[in-house]
């Protein structure tokens, strides 16, 4: 039952995270070239967008599993 409903919250703000910001931004590292000493690599900004509907349907999922714990 627990866990049922540890999983249950964690969805219902894992949604509420995913409208609010919409999605993130992590960097990337994609070549690393070594000529004697020097060193160059070059870092990529990538971008992930969360659709709302994603955000809104681990809401719903989230308050039915919440609302379905509490039926047992």
């Amino acid at each position: 039952m627990i866990p049922i409903k540890f999983l249950a919250l964690a969805l219902i703000a894992g949604g509420i995270l995913a409208l609010a910001y919409g999605g993130f931004t992590y960097t990337k590292s994609t070549h690393d070239t070594r000529i004697g000493p020097i060193e160059l690599s070059v870092q990529n900004k990538q971008t992930v967008n969360i659709p709302v509907w994603a955000g809104v349907g681990a809401i719903v999922l989230g308050g039915v599993l919440l609302l379905a714990g509490k039926g047992k």
